[in-house]
């Protein structure tokens, strides 16, 4: 059962959309370091699909899925049914996961980013759920534009909240999408030095209010995917059951 107690209203109209889309996005010029932990971009790799993010309930309007051209959907959760599957059509990718602090999210997600990137650089339109949308789909999420972007964790997350006010990752997943963030971090060179000290503003892409610019970054590049093929489980060796 969702409570509503104490939220703000844009929080709870957010909990209330079933879906969002998060990319494409439009994006400043550079003025913050990305981690330059990939090469850059090709016409082979370039991304040329959407992403979005929502809860189950995106999952049960098939004209809303229609409407947004979802090709691809990625199930995080833990559930004996889903109301959504291969026999209806759509390439599903399942991440069987609690939200626990306690649950790892780690082993997920090389899978996870390999997914949506294969996906969205053949122009499919994907979808990333949970139950409610706010913290293990919103982690995924976080984690792709982490690793294929190279966004920091502050930068992956304040573009996800813009677009989806009610996301909240629980402190596990935070804690493995920052150590995430530092694997990828700590093989890259240091930023130019024009980089080092940026702090400007632009208006988002949806016209409403701005954003500090240096938590957001143009996107530099996706690496190679291998080709994931239909019908892929992702359960990983991590998350603890009840």
């Amino acid at each position: 059962m969702i409570r509503f107690d104490g939220m703000a209203p844009e929080v709870m109209e957010a909990m209330c959309t079933p879906m969002h889309q998060i990319l494409p996005a439009h994006y400043p010029s550079p003025t913050s370091p990305t981690i330059q932990s990939v090469p850059p971009m090709t016409s082979s790799t370039t991304a040329s699909g959407s992403l979005f993010l929502g809860s189950i309930s995106a999952t049960m309007d098939r004209e809303l899925l229609k409407k947004n051209h979802i090709t691809h959907v990625v199930q995080v959760l833990d559930a004996p049914w889903l109301p959504i599957s291969e026999k209806d059509g759509f390439r599903c990718l399942r991440i069987d996961i609690l939200d626990k602090p306690s649950a790892d999210l780690r082993p997920h997600l090389e899978g996870a980013c390999q997914y949506i990137a294969s996906a969205l650089s053949c122009g499919g339109n994907v979808l990333v759920h949970c139950q409610q949308g706010v913290s293990r789909s919103p982690a995924i999420v976080i984690a792709y534009l982490i690793h294929n972007l190279g966004m920091s964790y502050d930068q992956a997350h304040a573009l996800v909240k813009r677009r989806r006010q009610c996301i909240n990752p629980n402190p596990g997943f935070v804690a493995a999408l920052r150590a995430w963030e530092s694997k990828w971090r700590s093989t890259a060179p240091p930023p130019p030095p024009q980089f080092r000290r940026a702090n400007t503003s632009y208006v988002a892409a949806n016209g409403i209010g701005a954003v500090d610019n240096s938590t957001m970054s143009v996107p530099n590049g996706h690496a190679p995917q291998p080709h994931l093929f239909r019908g892929m489980s992702y359960s990983g060796t991590g998350g603890s059951r009840s």
